[in-house]
């Protein structure tokens, strides 16, 4: 009898071990799968980002001209009536404007008065609804990057049927802009 023990353990033995090699080889094509999803996700973010890549670089170039780095110049914080029916909304926004070097900052301050008119005039275009959204913040961005343009020549709107060869040139004259991003520091909706 003492002999059929050690049979069936002996039996057990390889069982054990084709289990475990299928765990092992299990494992080995989860992290095979894996890496290779990673991967192609991988790939997929960077060929979009390439496509989407168009205005990148105009900005890029644009920091790339200037010899320094950007300087930041913030505004005042702004309290606006918003445009909401019975005129009980307020946003409270804080506004820094991204100019080119120091020196095009002291140029930006010369006519901080006119630029400050203009953002406050669209701020208070805007409803609550509208500036809740991502979408609004940036449409608020790009039309205050337009209003601060205007002192030096620029800020004026294309119509949608110019060809795409005036606006590239359009783009490479934003890129002599002082004033080349608009950043918000804070924003309140009340």
């Amino acid at each position: 009898m003492s002999e059929k023990p050690e049979a069936t353990e002996e039996a057990k033995a390889p069982a054990k071990s084709k289990k475990m090699m299928i765990i092992i080889l299990a494992a080995v094509l989860v992290l095979a799968l894996g890496g290779g999803g990673a991967f192609f996700y991988i790939s997929k973010q960077r060929a979009a980002a390439a496509e989407d890549g168009d205005e990148a670089p105009a900005k890029a170039a644009a920091h790339a001209s200037a010899k320094s780095p950007p300087a930041y110049l913030p505004l005042e914080s702004m309290v606006v009536n918003l445009a909401d029916p019975g005129g009980e909304k307020v946003a409270q926004i804080g506004i820094t404007l991204e100019v080119t070097d120091a020196h095009a900052s002291d140029t930006v301050k010369a006519f901080l008065p006119t630029i400050r008119n203009g953002v406050l005039k669209q701020i208070s275009k805007r409803t609550a609804a509208e500036l809740l959204s991502l979408e609004g913040k940036e449409q608020l961005a790009k039309d205050i990057l337009r209003e601060a343009t205007i002192p030096f020549g620029g800020g004026e709107e294309e119509p949608e049927e110019k060809s795409t060869k005036k606006k590239v040139a359009k783009k490479g004259e934003h890129a002599q802009m002082p004033v080349v991003g608009v950043l918000f520091s804070s924003f309140i909706v009340q």
